[in-house]
């Protein structure tokens, strides 16, 4: 259930209820009785479990493995792309002469 923050016009208390969505907002203020509004407030998030940035990737460890990937990838397509251009190379040799030198 979302808790709704209210501000009272006559004295300015504030207060805090906890609300279904489907309840009416208060209209009343339950320390002096005069008109209230509903304040904008930013919510409380707090994520719990695995998944989350606190829980899985602040560890050092984490930051370690993520770094090593990454330079294993560029190595890969470092690899792919000078063997393709040697094989291309290749490929060119042979259209041109008829055959293979």
């Amino acid at each position: 259930m979302p808790i709704y923050e209210y501000e009272c016009d006559a004295c300015h208390n504030r207060f805090e209820l906890m609300q279904k969505f489907s309840d009416k907002p208060v209209k009343r203020c339950p320390k002096c009785g005069e008109s209230v509004h509903k304040v904008l407030s930013p919510p409380a998030l707090v994520f719990k479990g695995t998944g989350w940035y606190v829980t899985d990737y602040a560890s050092k460890d984490r930051k370690r493995a993520q770094k090593a990937e990454r330079e294993g990838k560029s190595e890969a397509k470092s690899d792919s792309s000078s063997s393709s251009s040697t094989t291309s190379t290749e490929a060119s040799k042979t259209s041109v002469n008829g055959k293979k030198d």
